[in-house]
């Protein structure tokens, strides 16, 4: 399917001034488009829908669908008959091939298994023309005249940090981008004080970090370690008390903003200086609803969202529970975007901080964000879910659920190795690892934190539970 990328930033750019209306009208047209397109050509969606009539055009008639079942049907799920989730697991499994399109056509990422599962998704020209475009919406949206000059006049360099060793979105992404000499990829996995040299050296006008690198990061800023002078800040994946926001844009000089995608929906959302996350309501649709997937009330709090990518058709996403809480705005932004605006409520960013004893013998804390520790175990093979545990300053609690056929014995040694060499490169050797006998644990939500820290003192929440 040949795409014109020029023809979706013209849509993109008459949707959003047509306002609302316009934007749910388009939305229709391409719902209906998907689901005729699913039933036709993924085996998976035509046994779903087979009781459904013809040219259905109400998405609460479509039966929810959820990544354990669509990942146990893969091969019947994706409407390319040529791809199979055994190729599809090779290719996810082999770090050489980071950045490379699979099957010489797709955009593979995987998913961290939050909710229990692990995800292999794919995207197609289609939806990766239209991730652009509603990039495009977005930084227009955000930058002001004076932003893209101050951008110009610092020389456009943008800088990344993003994890290493896996196929997560921003790694594929960043691989992607290598080799321009204005965008540099700063590993998450190495010690904030030689992020910081890297920073200070390359000197972004765009910064992008994970919100939890970008809390350290204006830590560093306020101390005067950090001396960079980006106009924007683009944040994403965690999430982060809403005066931290305002912290990190006075501490960095800069404008803060955020986003709320996933790799099932890459351009899902984007935040405005409300605080609120527009959704591209004209290319995916999001539902709040209660524990028995009904509607939930705006300005109430759902129990998870029900998402649909209208852009991908080799995947197709419809009422795919994402497992995240909400609350949607119930009334018009007073930033004057027409999207659709929510607030997300079940990602949090959570800061370990452990002791470093000194040659004196007085500590000083050091600060790990959750994101290096996550990634680096998201990337060993055979890993199907895990959980760090902090159960006090200077332990470490692993609980493994390994992927059926893994040696358990073999993974342990994978992790322990990992975790001592990253704990080391940020003077934290001392740091004791421990192979729990529990398995991960889920949260009230139903997900599974991949990091935990330990409770405050005179918590009473157990961390071990949490």
């Amino acid at each position: 399917m040949k795409v014109s990328t020029l023809r979706l930033l013209a849509d993109a750019r008459s949707a959003k001034a047509g306002g609302e209306r316009t934007m749910a009208a388009r939305q229709r047209t391409r719902l209906v488009e998907l689901v005729a397109w699913a039933r036709s050509r993924s085996p998976y969606y035509r046994h779903l829908y087979r009781e459904l009539p013809a040219g259905v055009a109400d998405l609460t008639a479509l039966p929810v669908t959820r990544k354990s079942e669509l990942m146990a049907a893969f091969d019947d799920w994706v409407t390319d008959p040529a791809v199979t989730l055994t190729e599809a697991r090779a290719f996810a499994d082999d770090p050489a091939r980071i950045g490379q399109p699979f099957a010489g056509r797709y955009k593979l990422t995987t998913t961290s298994g939050t909710t229990g599962t692990h995800g292999i998704f794919l995207q197609d020209a289609r939806a990766g023309a239209v991730t652009s475009a509603m990039m495009a919406r977005m930084l227009a949206t955000w930058l002001s005249v004076g932003d893209v000059a101050r951008i110009v006049r610092g020389g456009a360099r943008m800088a990344l940090v993003a994890p290493t060793g896996g196929h997560f979105a921003s790694t594929v992404a960043a691989a992607r981008l290598r080799g321009s000499s204005r965008i540099a990829t700063l590993s998450v996995h190495q010690p904030l004080g030689d992020l910081v040299a890297g920073l200070n050296a390359f000197r972004p006008t765009v910064l992008a970090p994970y919100a939890s690198i970008g809390a350290l990061l204006a830590g560093e800023a306020e101390s005067g370690r950090l001396r960079i002078n980006p106009a924007l800040v683009m944040l994403s994946a965690e999430g982060l008390p809403i005066p931290e926001y305002a912290r990190i844009a006075a501490a960095l000089g800069a404008k803060v903003r955020t986003s709320y995608a996933c790799n099932e929906c890459p351009f899902l959302s984007y935040g405005c200086a409300e605080g609120w996350m527009h959704l591209n309501a004209d290319w995916a649709v999001l539902e709040p609803v209660d524990e028995q997937y009904q509607p939930v009330a705006r300005g109430a709090p759902s129990h998870t969202v029900l998402l649909t990518n209208l852009a991908n058709h080799v995947q197709p996403i419809l009422r795919y529970d994402l497992g995240d809480a909400v609350v949607a705005r119930p009334d018009a932004c007073s930033c004057g975007n027409p999207g659709p605006a929510v607030r997300v409520q079940g990602r949090a960013a959570d800061l370990l901080t452990f002791p470093r004893p000194g040659p004196a013998g007085e500590e000083t804390p050091v600060t790990l964000a959750p994101l290096p520790l996550a990634t680096l175990l998201e990337a060993v093979p055979g890993l199907e879910l895990f959980q760090i545990v902090q159960t006090k300053p200077t332990a470490l609690r692993v609980r493994l659920h390994p992927a059926p056929g893994a040696d358990p014995d073999t993974l342990w040694r994978q992790i322990e190795t990992r975790m001592g060499d990253l704990l080391a490169r940020h003077g934290l050797g001392h740091i004791t690892i421990e192979r729990a006998s529990e398995p991960p644990q889920q949260s009230a939500g139903g997900k599974y934190r991949a990091v935990i820290p330990a409770a405050p003192p005179n918590s009473r929440s157990a961390t071990a539970t949490s």
